[in-house]
């Protein structure tokens, strides 16, 4: 049963794109009574469906505490187990107030620089978890014996810093809408409206709507510009995104204003204009080990190995390269209406804030911005996963009772009560039952290239042309496209001229089933098919595709591929035999000469009259030039072949003399 606004949440909303039945309905919520719970009660609950995160709206998943929200359980998880996250609670243990990521940062210094995995990879993940707990106790400990020792005024000034631009607020502001259920909210994230906007929140609304923009065609730039646009190009609204930290640098700048396409399915599209974008890595963190070469040498001192000389050239060739990048970037950023930016460590904020001689980021700028969620190494594909991110609207379900019963004081009981039970997953169609059972005999068959069982299956069942996989493959939804990236030809034939397969469906990629295939021969069978489909003799409307659009190259019959292929494979052997004879007279020549300077050799040594050889003055060669004749021409492998067997022979002989000798 359709539920109210389907039609407005049936695909994420952009931020600066909204529907205008929804945008002229928006009313804001009670802040303070937002629908999000603490972090014990979230991870109480199941994770939730992986398609729900990557297909439909946001959910929203926050930490109370730090007063952050994530994108999904895993990265809530992950934050739980940050020096973050354990230093609040040991600041809500005695009864001071919590700090932000920003503040965080500052009070580590120079302590770490690679705190809880911000700067690791995926693949790091398993190392970092194995000795997580003794690196998290180390900077948690360092850090608390700093401020046991000493008072922090800056904190303070931190603070008051903080209240004064608003920041202990939480990080989304949550609006409601009759066209939309009762229980849903839409979240918004704070970041992204300046500090006058946020100062003024009643008007938010308003401000929202002036915030609205219309998709346009992005600016045209040259290739070899670096994807930068020329001094005076609009390209309108945008944002400058980089995170720095352990050797890695990564910046983008993104149009707010959406560019829309067409998906494979026909709908309408909108993705990001990227305008420019960079990234560089150096080797600088001590593996292993953890920090920088800087951090150790300020801590230790210099150490003297060849590894701590590479990485301090490294750490001063990321520096010149990150700041030469701004500067060239200058006009673009000095336009940006947010600054977002993930330095961890004052190492990797003086890169960027300075101070330096023509610095393009100042730390008094009021448009700069952290990510107000967890991000991952420095990487072209974290920053767009953080503008999407920042500028996707977060939808949120609640039950208002439940909420209230769960708030509500407990009554003191000793009775356990019942875990919750596990939703059940949805029970399939019996669209989607026949369609997994066709997937799982169809994918086999073409993986074995059984072409006549394969259309015989096909026929039987009535399987139409149009035809996808269940459970959805992104990457190859289709028998065409699964057969193309296997290099199967003899089955991209068989289902283009008999199964009528369509080549001009698209996979989530937007790419054809010819796009994948990896080789000659199943590009040609494309074109074969194409050319008996499009003959008059065969053509039918279940088979005239539109073959441009499948990216197809012009037809080729059979036969004209056929010749082709004979006369490469004639063309091949001629060579090789060309080559084969080349060889033959090459060695022949250089026995010649090696034999016209051997009888030159022995005549400068024996005498013109006695260099004639055994036929004409009884002359008898030496061992040694008997071999090295036989062994002139040869290849290695011959020659060590002759020896071998040279050295058996002498070794049989020299037996025989040592039996006789012992009769």
């Amino acid at each position: 049963m359709a539920q109210k606004g389907d039609h407005l949440l049936q695909r994420p909303l952009y931020v600066f794109d909204l529907p205008e039945e929804l945008l002229a309905t928006l009313t804001l919520k009670d802040q303070s009574a937002r629908p999000v719970q603490d972090t014990e009660t979230s991870q109480q609950k199941p994770p939730p469906d992986s398609s729900d995160v990557e297909d439909g709206p946001a959910k929203a998943t926050s930490c109370n505490l730090c007063g952050l929200s994530f994108a999904s359980v895993a990265d809530q998880r992950s934050h739980v187990r940050s020096d973050l996250h354990g230093y609040n609670l040991k600041q809500k243990i005695k009864g001071a107030k919590p700090v932000g990521e920003a503040d965080f940062e500052k009070l580590i210094g120079d302590l770490d620089e690679s705190i809880s995995g911000s700067e690791s990879s995926e693949s790091e993940d398993d190392e970092a978890e194995e000795d997580g707990s003794k690196a998290k106790e180390s900077t948690l400990s360092a850090l608390l014996k700093k401020q046991a020792k000493i008072s922090n005024p800056e904190f303070d000034e931190f603070s008051s810093r903080k209240k004064q631009q608003g920041a202990g607020k939480p990080p989304l502001i949550w609006f409601a809408s009759p066209t939309i259920p009762d229980n849903m909210s839409l979240g918004v994230y704070r970041a992204i409206f300046s500090v006058d906007e946020q100062a003024e929140e009643s008007h938010i609304i308003d401000t929202l709507r002036k915030k609205q923009l219309s998709p346009k065609q992005p600016p045209k730039v040259k290739a070899n510009e670096g994807g930068v646009p020329l001094p005076g190009t609009d390209i309108g609204p945008h944002y400058f995104l980089c995170m720095i930290g352990g050797g890695h640098f990564a910046a983008m700048i993104v149009a707010l204003a959406p560019k829309t396409g067409k998906k494979h399915t026909g709908a309408d599209e909108r993705s990001a204009t990227v305008i420019a974008h960079k990234t560089f890595h150096r080797y600088t963190t001590r593996r292993k080990q953890g920090g920088s070469q800087s951090a150790n040498d300020n801590a230790k001192g210099n150490a003297h190995s060849a590894g701590s000389s590479i990485r301090r050239y490294n750490e001063t060739a990321l520096v010149n390269e990150v700041r030469e990048l701004l500067s060239n970037w200058k006009s673009l950023i000095d336009t940006a209406e947010l600054i977002f930016v993930r330095a961890t460590g004052s190492t990797n904020r003086r890169t960027l804030f300075g101070p330096y001689e023509g610095q393009v980021l100042r730390n008094n700028d009021s448009r700069n911005r952290g990510f107000p969620f967890s991000t991952r190494r420095a990487t072209q594909k974290e920053l767009m996963r953080a503008f999407v991110e920042l500028t996707r609207v977060k939808q949120s379900t609640i039950d208002e009772a439940a909420l209230a019963a769960l708030n509500a004081p407990q009554p003191d009981t000793t009775t356990t009560a019942p875990a919750p039970a596990k939703p059940k997953p949805p029970k399939p169609s019996k669209e989607q039952e026949l369609a997994a059972l066709h997937t799982s005999q169809i994918i086999p068959l073409i993986k074995r290239s059984k072409v006549p069982a394969l259309l015989n299956y096909l026929k039987t069942n009535n399987i139409p042309s149009t035809f996808t996989f269940y459970p959805e493959n992104h990457h190859t939804p289709t028998p065409l496209h699964l057969a193309a990236s296997l290099n199967s030809a003899p089955i991209v034939l068989a289902l283009l001229t008999k199964a009528s397969a369509d080549p001009t469906l698209m996979n989530d990629d937007a790419r054809t089933p010819f796009t994948l295939a990896g080789d000659r021969a199943t590009r040609d069978a494309f074109r074969v098919a194409r050319s008996e489909l499009t003959s008059s003799s065969t053509s039918t409307p279940t088979t005239s595709w539109d073959w441009d659009l499948a990216g197809v190259p012009p037809p080729l019959s059979k036969a004209e591929a056929n010749a082709r292929d004979a006369q490469e494979k004639s063309e091949r052997e001629a060579e090789s035999k060309a080559e084969s004879e080349r060889r033959k007279a090459e060695a022949e020549r250089l026995r010649k000469e090696g034999e016209a300077e051997e009888a030159r050799r022995r005549e400068g040594r024996l005498g013109k009259g006695k260099a004639l050889g055994a036929g004409g003055m009884g002359l008898v060669k030496s061992g040694a030039e008997v071999r090295e004749e036989e062994m002139r021409g040869l290849s290695d492998e011959a020659r060590a072949r002759m020896e071998r067997e040279r050295r058996a022979r002498a070794a049989e002989e020299r037996f025989k003399r040592m039996q006789g000798g012992s009769r």
